[in-house]
């Protein structure tokens, strides 16, 4: 019989949950309000516009793709994309859901060619990757990556 305490057997599962949480923190706040200051952010609040060849709106401007892999929040895609609260949301859980297909500990850069190219944009060699380098070139300068 063992001798072994409560405090044994919760210990390591303690341990093994804080490290699941400390790993998947996620997108940081200054990478967010970096895509957000990218996108336009406050100056695009209730707005959506064309762009390449579909809608994209709010301060993040996101497509609505980007929002049903987000998890379609607020009660629909313009609802929920014009107002930030809502955006930032999307764009977490979005982050979450595709960030760990980058590598087990995403950057911003990943976070960013992501929000710029989809998830497969982080993977260095691709074309996707290619294609976000102009966007993450601007990311560095403005944002001071």
């Amino acid at each position: 019989m063992s001798s072994t305490t409560l405090l044994e057997k919760v210990l390591p599962l303690f341990l093994l949950a804080t490290i699941i949480a400390v790993a998947s923190a996620g997108i940081s706040n200054s990478c967010l309000q970096c895509i957000c200051r990218l996108e336009g952010c406050a100056s695009q609040v209730g707005k959506c516009r064309q762009d390449v060849g579909s809608l994209s709106c709010g301060p993040y401007q996101i497509k609505k793709p980007y929002w049903i892999d987000g998890g379609r929040r607020g009660g629909g895609y313009e609802t929920c994309t014009k107002q930030t609260a809502c955006s930032e949301a999307t764009v977490r859980a979005y982050m979450d859901r595709y960030g760990r297909g980058c590598r087990s500990n995403p950057t911003c850069e990943d976070y960013m060619r992501m929000h710029n190219g989809g998830p497969s944009a982080c993977k260095s060699g691709s074309s996707l990757y290619r294609a976000t380098t102009g966007y993450w070139n601007k990311a560095k300068s403005l944002c001071g990556f």
